[in-house]
């Protein structure tokens, strides 16, 4: 599975978050918009679970960069 860059997926995180505190509901179209990025980007179906698998990968990407590596040894795609 491709997996999005860090700073790809902490932005659609940020943005996602952003909308649900402006007081729109998750019916809004940017907020089912970005629901639905992140569930793809994650391979998730819930908006839930794609934002706990889009921290603890971010989680991992700021360890691996704290040990100056990277979480990976393949080839690098970003989404």
């Amino acid at each position: 599975m491709l997996m999005p860059h860090p700073a790809v997926l902490r932005k659609l995180v940020d943005e996602y978050q952003g909308v649900r505190e402006s007081g729109a509901g998750e019916h809004h179209p940017q907020a089912r918009d970005l629901a639905y990025t992140l569930c793809v980007s994650t391979g998730t179906r819930d908006v839930r679970h794609a934002l706990e698998t889009a921290r603890q990968w971010l989680d991992a990407a700021a360890a691996a960069d704290a040990a100056g590596r990277h979480t990976d040894d393949g080839p690098r795609v970003y989404a």
